[in-house]
């Protein structure tokens, strides 16, 4: 694919990840894709496990919404610089509701192959989180 055309699948991308959406899963993403996440040793897999992710953070901040900054793409792969923001109104990583409106970054590469993800490996500023939901100091 053009790095034009993956500059537009992430496009889509947002909108998935903003929905939730099962349709949306299942179009842009490969069911054999491979999503690593922090603090898990292994991946969680396909439409329904970054569905999965998109809950755990939901679960947390049912608001949540990521906006997309930045990318870089070149050949199969694209880096993406993201701003999550939402409201702590549910437990997240065994921290209770605080209330509290959270701004962190993430830094994500992926890649695609035929117009679909099949891989990302995300960094979310989880340590700036945690001091946003006041879990700990700053």
């Amino acid at each position: 694919m053009s790095v034009e055309a993956n500059r537009l699948t992430m496009s889509r991308f947002v909108d998935f990840i903003n929905t939730a959406s099962e349709e949306l899963a299942q179009e842009l993403i490969s069911d054999d894709a491979a999503f690593f996440v922090p603090g898990r040793p292994d991946p969680v897999r396909g439409p329904a496990g970054y569905l999965e992710i998109i809950a755990m953070m939901r679960q947390g901040f049912p608001d949540i919404q990521w906006s997309l900054e930045e990318t870089i793409a070149e050949e199969d792969k694209v880096a993406a610089r993201f701003i999550m923001r939402g409201t702590h109104q549910g437990t997240f990583f065994g921290v209770p509701p605080t209330g509290r409106k959270i701004e962190v970054q993430a830094m994500n590469f992926y890649r695609l192959a035929d117009g679909r993800f099949v891989e990302e490996r995300g960094q979310p500023d989880l340590l700036g989180l945690l001091q946003q939901i006041g879990a700990v100091p700053a």
